[in-house]
């Protein structure tokens, strides 16, 4: 969802590192995938959630570095420093004998916590001239409530919600009752959703893209749930309108020519095109209706079709 909904992010760096922006800034994603060199000499190909690089109005950029955390564990500020020091060493600049190397802004946001889970992490480097150290940003997603999450816009952590209620799950399987909260609750968010679209304030394709993720992260989590899975699939639903469909492929092939992959950014396009097609064979619409509907060609539906163990 970040290579999607980058835009998203930004609300999360005004809560996380307090900065202060508006949305009218410009977002590179940087490549996620480094090699670190080990002590044998070989190199151990690795990959981060998230480099971003945000320029504001004035041309001036700041490098983050976010990691999404399902447990805490004992290797994750050894992991963020050896990403923050990789980024750093390749963005170094030397002039004359000094060589100035800038790590990133970095936080980890955890979808689960403990007591013992700190709310501040830091890393210190003791060099002969002298001790440095830098925190790390620390979010809880089960801290923010649904209230929270749209007052503060932080529509990045709609789809790990379920988390929140994770603990529960077997009450909500065995008591219809407690069920009906939980999926009370999807509805609510399906509603503010929907508000904040009829208001300009989220376009179909982000929509869409946060929904839909919620829904992998849901049957993800609660695999062997199946009153919790069907119940929140029924509420958050699995059609894609017409209309949205053209919407959310016109935004993937211009924000991919905006953007290019020169910067690093690639919109889910062929994913999301993936999906529609797949969502209409299953409806039984010819490949011709869907190339039409869709504005592509039928060649392309087939291509989509056969990938996916269709037989036309």
């Amino acid at each position: 969802m970040v290579t999607d909904c980058s835009p998203l992010l930004l609300p999360m760096f005004n809560e996380c590192f307090h900065e202060h922006y508006t949305g009218r800034e410009r977002i590179v994603l940087l490549q996620n995938e480094h090699f670190l060199k080990q002590q044998d000499g070989n190199e151990d190909k690795r990959v981060t959630d998230s480099f971003i690089v945000v320029i504001d109005e004035k041309g001036e950029k700041k490098t983050y570095h976010v990691e999404t955390q399902s447990t805490p564990d004992n290797s994750m500020l050894v992991r963020i420093f050896k990403y923050g020091a990789q980024l750093a060493l390749a963005g170094g600049e030397k002039e004359g004998n000094v060589l100035t190397v800038t790590f990133p802004h970095a936080a980890v946001l955890f979808l689960r916590h403990t007591e013992e889970t700190s709310d501040e992490m830091t890393i210190r480097m003791v060099t002969p001239g002298g001790t440095v150290e830098y925190g790390i940003q620390v979010m809880k997603d089960k801290r923010y409530t649904i209230d929270e999450i749209f007052d503060k816009k932080l529509y990045f952590l709609i789809p790990f919600y379920i988390f929140t209620h994770e603990k529960r799950f077997e009450e909500y399987e065995a008591d219809e009752g407690k069920l009906a909260v939980l999926l009370n609750e999807y509805r609510q968010i399906v509603r503010k959703l929907e508000q904040l679209q009829e208001a300009g304030e989220l376009d179909a394709f982000t929509r869409q893209a946060i929904i839909d993720m919620g829904k992998k992260v849901v049957r993800h989590l609660a695999i062997d749930k199946k009153k919790i899975v069907e119940g929140v699939e029924d509420i958050m639903g699995g059609k894609i309108l017409d209309y949205e469909a053209k919407d959310i492929l016109n935004k993937g092939r211009n924000e991919g020519r905006l953007e290019g992959r020169a910067e690093g950014i690639v919109l889910g396009q062929t994913q999301m095109l993936t999906q529609l097609v797949l969502s209409k064979l299953k409806k039984h619409k010819s490949p011709e209706a869907i190339a039409d509907a869709l504005e592509i060609s039928e060649e392309k539906v087939l291509d989509i079709a056969r990938a996916n163990g269709f037989a036309l």
